[in-house]
């Protein structure tokens, strides 16, 4: 069947990498992958991180003009043509949909969502149009995927028994073996001057302010605890807080390979011996999911559904949020110990074959996509009262 997919919070199809743009293109992958024909269905962005109301109207009245010139596009078509569903993917009260709701009942097809997240203290305040959105595009949601379980408890109350449905984090192709360990950790050293011999920390993250900001700075301190043993650290990112992570992470011989290609990524985490990364008020990470799939063991703070995640103690090491002196201990726990991390190592890519592969996302989203559409084709056919 067609799905009109959107993602109020980031343009899937935008360059500029990001985990949230990760997740919803491989959710139109899963789709696609279950059978289904995806088309994207705007790119307007409904964020407001200011909190000011006549922003968040000025959206709303142009989401109204885009919705409706959807509506003319999809009645053009013949019915065969007009999507079945629509599906977006991360909403909340600072990027609601106001797209998807409006045009679901038009067409009268099923409004299904992914990661959408409720804040009842948003009720009243500068994100009040925004929060009063996302939670009636919620409550009236066929189906509402939760990524990251800790979301689930609050959306609860607005969807009703049986509308929230777990959808654990996913990547495509986790099954391939990595690049092969030696080649790609001498390619790595000779181009960022690092000691093959020497134990390797990899960081990979966006550099901007906010939390990954408090992360950086957070392993920067931990880090600094560690002098006393032998390792070196690689980061992958870029971005305008720069300056401030070099400045988080001075004097620590840190070497820097900038912004890397998804698709380049692999041969970072087949060289590195350890994904190190604090997670302050992360969602879940697709990195530590990326890094585990590809045989890495993982040291993070616990934040949102990184437990979920990171099985601490199999397949890395959790500790507890903003908590430096934990996070350097377990480093230096797993610096001093090559055969655990190999344990973790490879329980890590057994996890991820198992619980967060692409084919097990496409079937859970393919159910239920199915069962929201025999139901709206059941309701439309039933007389009216």
């Amino acid at each position: 069947m067609r799905v009109a997919f959107y993602a109020p919070m980031k343009q899937p199809t935008h360059p500029v990498p990001s985990g949230d743009r990760r997740m919803a293109r491989l959710l139109m992958a899963a789709l696609a992958r279950a059978g289904h024909r995806v088309e994207l269905a705007s790119r307007l962005r409904s964020y407001d991180g200011a909190g000011d109301p006549a922003r968040q109207a000025a959206i709303a009245t142009r989401a109204r003009g885009i919705a409706a010139r959807l509506l003319r596009r999809y009645r053009a078509r013949p019915p065969a043509q007009r999507p079945a569903a629509w599906f977006t993917y991360h909403l909340y009260y600072k990027a609601p949909d106001w797209l998807g709701p409006a045009v679901a009942d038009a067409l009268a097809i099923p409004y299904l969502v992914a990661e959408a997240s409720h804040a009842p203290k948003r009720a009243g305040g500068a994100w009040a149009p925004g929060h009063a959105a996302a939670a009636d595009a919620i409550a009236r949601a066929a189906a509402i995927f939760t990524l990251n379980p800790v979301d689930a408890e609050c959306l609860a109350p607005l969807a009703g028994a049986g509308r929230v449905v777990r959808l654990p984090p996913f990547l495509d192709a986790v099954g391939p073996a990595p690049p092969p360990r030696a080649a790609a950790r001498a390619a790595l050293a000779g181009r960022f001057g690092l000691d093959a011999g020497r134990t390797w920390l990899l960081a990979v993250a966006m550099m901007r302010a906010g939390d990954k900001l408090a992360s950086y700075r957070l392993l920067g301190q931990a880090l600094r605890r560690l002098s006393d043993l032998d390792w070196q650290l690689l980061v992958v990112g870029d971005g305008p807080a720069r300056d401030d992570v070099e400045a988080a992470l001075a004097g620590l011989g840190v070497r820097y390979a900038g912004a890397q290609a998804e698709q380049d990524l692999a041969a970072f985490y087949a060289a590195a011996d350890l994904c190190v990364w604090p997670a302050v008020n992360e969602a879940y990470g697709m990195v530590l999911l990326e890094a585990q799939a590809a045989g890495l063991p993982v040291v993070a703070g616990i934040a949102g559904g990184v437990a979920a995640i990171v099985a601490d103690g199999a397949t890395g090491l959790l500790t507890p949020a903003g908590d430096e002196a934990a996070f350097a201990e377990a480093l230096r726990r797993l610096i001093l110990d090559p055969a655990r991390r190999a344990a973790m190592g490879a329980a890590a890519r057994a996890k991820a074959a198992r619980e967060h592969d692409i084919a097990t996302a496409a079937a859970i989203l393919d159910a239920e996509l199915r069962r929201a559409c025999a139901a709206a084709k059941d309701r439309s056919c039933r007389p009216s009262p």
